[in-house]
């Protein structure tokens, strides 16, 4: 096996990534080591290039990456996957174990749990470390390039639409229409519910409908839109700003489940009158856990889940990253490892 690879790094928060030449991990105890075909580039990735998110103990410079798809080359010891498997390194790159989250069944939310391109090093590179047990498996009749976000993007909109406890006769409004709100309108239409896609961008919204979602709304129009539809019983925000609140609270109905999908930082004017009123829940997703990502990868294999791809070669994931923080792609970029760049 070759000693070097290629990887894009993060040396300094706000700088392009280094796209350079570094030696290949070794897999120790309980880990294995994929060659990877494809990785996902996601709106986290951004903010860790940027610096407002800093992984505990992460090492420097730091892999960027937590959507990869790969085979497995090299088997640490007490390791039992076959040499050739198809396996995928998600965010979770492993939890404690023993705190009150993991032993719930809620190890996405170890306080303590390490992600890949976060606290280790993760899947912009052409070989990354999974720990065996964390690893997710990858069905046959998933390719490698459209099952790379499912890692991330994928099973986090799974995450909120299983909290939203959705039914036929429902509303959900989906604020949001990029690739990770596309996951959640496919996935809240398999429950019966009327959904309905949310978003400031035409286009857009053009693409929610062409994968399924009942009703598109404009967000400047969406509250009156909404309520004309009976309110909204579920609302999934996935779309990165807070300036989305007043219209979530003018058309929620009483007992509305609120779910933040979307890493927003900025507060929101919650008035507690208007929370004791109405009886609404409010609450977050996080990720998945790996019950959860076996579920959802089962449920995306058979109804064929999935948004449009843009190829990217390795060395072209600084221009990636920076058009996806302008908002300029279709669906999700994906790192092509076949790609030469």
């Amino acid at each position: 096996m070759t000693e070097l690879m290629w990887a894009a790094q993060l040396v300094s928060p706000r700088q392009p990534l280094s796209v350079t030449r570094v030696p290949v991990p070794r897999p120790g105890p309980g880990e294995l080591l994929l060659k990877l075909e494809s990785s996902g580039i996601c709106h986290t990735d951004l903010h860790v290039a940027d610096g407002q998110s800093v992984g505990a103990g992460a090492p420097h410079p730091l892999t960027l990456g937590h959507e990869g798809i790969g085979r497995v080359v090299e088997k640490g010891p007490g390791t039992i996957t076959e040499i050739g498997s198809r396996l995928g390194a998600p965010w979770l790159h492993d939890s404690c174990e023993h705190c009150r989250s993991c032993l719930t069944g809620w190890e996405s939310y170890c306080p303590t749990h390490r992600a890949h391109g976060f606290n280790v090093n993760g899947s912009f590179a052409e070989y990354v470390i999974v720990q065996e047990r964390y690893a997710a498996v990858i069905p046959d009749g998933i390719a490698s390039l459209p099952a790379a976000p499912l890692m991330c993007a994928g099973v986090t909109a799974y995450g909120g639409v299983m909290k939203a406890e959705l039914a036929p006769g429902k509303v959900c409004v989906i604020i949001g229409s990029g690739g990770l709100g596309q996951y959640g309108i496919q996935l809240a239409k398999l429950t019966g519910a009327t959904v309905v896609a949310v978003d400031t961008n035409p286009v857009k919204l053009g693409e929610a409908r062409a994968l399924g979602a009942d009703e598109c709304l404009l967000a400047d129009a969406a509250a009156d839109g909404v309520r004309a539809l009976g309110g909204a019983d579920a609302v999934l925000n996935f779309a990165p700003s807070n300036r989305i609140w007043p219209m979530v609270t003018a058309m929620v109905n009483n007992f509305a489940m609120i779910i933040s999908v979307a890493m927003v930082a900025e507060p929101v004017p919650l008035v507690l009158e208007w929370l004791t009123a109405n009886g609404c829940r409010i609450t977050g997703t996080s990720v998945g856990t790996r019950q959860q990502m076996q579920d959802f990868l089962a449920l995306a294999r058979k109804h064929r889940i999935g948004i449009d791809i843009e190829p990217v070669a390795l060395k072209e994931v600084n221009a990636a990253m920076e058009r996806l923080a302008r908002g300029d792609v279709k669906g999700r970029f994906v790192i092509d490892f076949d790609l030469a760049g």
